[in-house]
């Protein structure tokens, strides 16, 4: 690979910068790797920092509760200590493996030389699930598919269409502040945790099942919602819809890249290798036997791997890299 102006040479290309690619780009420091971690996004954390920053996370060891932006700053302290290069806002094009190391051009003209890279991705691009009913000229006009700052409904009548846990957080994030929270999920049974459900309950949330959303009406805005509710029509005043029906996962180019793919997961053996030679995977792009896709777990993945890229990188090296409280 030539060395342009916007060239890279890492021990370490990290891919994916939500929760897994930042733990991984400080664990690469920690086992003396030099490492640079890219993404899409303009910005570090992911689908965290993209969909639901002040959405509570409760599946991260040590931490019975918390945001999604303090979780992404304590990582990106963290991350910060392997000084990485950050190659943010561009897309990853094309992978060439080889036994010694990999290539890999993004859209902007960025290259990278790596030893190994990481793919930490996580669900790939996503775009959401559109509501029937509101055609996108809606979006941005009073229908939201996610929610990443609660001011804007404050004083607000909403709409929550969903029944994941997604639904029941936002339907909860936004109790205390909006003028009313209306839930509306087509069925009588919830995705969502039901312990999620009761504290929706509890915190003043109406929750409407067997309803769908029939029509979106408004003067350059939505004002009123029609459902229907086990066949009958109920019109609801509402300003904002949240249309939390989850999200479309598009793999991007990792389909050309030669992986072999389970469903639009990467698959990997108990040492997060892909198939190809000193490509790694962790988090929730990944797939093999038995697999949970939380946070948590995408932590124990992202150390697995790079415990690995070390010893790929140098055959020398230990797997095991001793006890974090035993380094000076």
């Amino acid at each position: 690979m030539s060395a342009g102006p916007h060239h890279h040479d890492v021990d370490l290309l990290v891919v994916g910068a939500g929760p897994a690619g930042l733990f991984a780009t400080y664990y690469a420091g920690f086992r003396g790797l030099s490492v640079a971690l890219a993404d899409a996004l303009p910005e570090l954390g992911g689908q965290i920092t993209a969909m639901y920053p002040h959405k509570p996370i409760r599946d991260v060891a040590g931490f019975p509760d918390i945001s999604g932006t303090d979780l992404v700053a304590g990582l990106v302290r963290q991350a910060a200590t392997a000084h990485p290069a950050y190659l943010l806002g561009r897309v990853a094009t094309t992978l060439e493996a080889r036994d010694d190391g990999v290539d890999i051009s993004f859209d902007d003209g960025t290259t990278v030389a790596a030893r190994a890279v990481l793919l930490t991705t996580g669900i790939g691009r996503f775009r959401p699930r559109p509501l029937p009913a509101a055609g996108e000229e809606w979006t941005g006009r009073g229908v939201d598919h996610f929610i990443t700052e609660a001011t804007p409904y404050a004083g607000a009548d909403v709409l929550v269409v969903g029944g994941g846990d997604s639904a029941l957080d936002w339907s909860l994030h936004l109790a205390p502040v909006a003028r009313s929270v209306t839930l509306a999920h087509r069925r009588d049974a919830f995705r969502a945790h039901a312990g999620l459900v009761a504290q929706a309950e509890a915190a003043g949330v109406e929750i409407v099942t067997r309803a769908e959303v029939a029509a979106v009406r408004g003067a350059g805005w939505v004002e009123e919602v029609d459902l229907t509710i086990a066949g009958a029509t109920r019109t609801l005043q509402v300003q904002r819809i949240v249309a939390a029906l989850g999200f479309v996962a598009d793999p991007g180019p990792l389909a050309r890249w030669g992986l072999t793919l389970d469903q639009h997961h990467v698959v990997v053996d108990t040492a997060m290798r892909t198939n190809l030679p000193r490509v790694f995977a962790a988090g929730d792009i990944t797939a093999y036997p038995g697999k949970v896709r939380l946070i948590a777990v995408g932590f124990g993945e992202a150390a697995t791997a790079v415990n690995n890229v070390a010893v790929a990188i140098d055959p020398a090296a230990h797997l095991f890299p001793g006890h974090s409280t035993d380094a000076t």
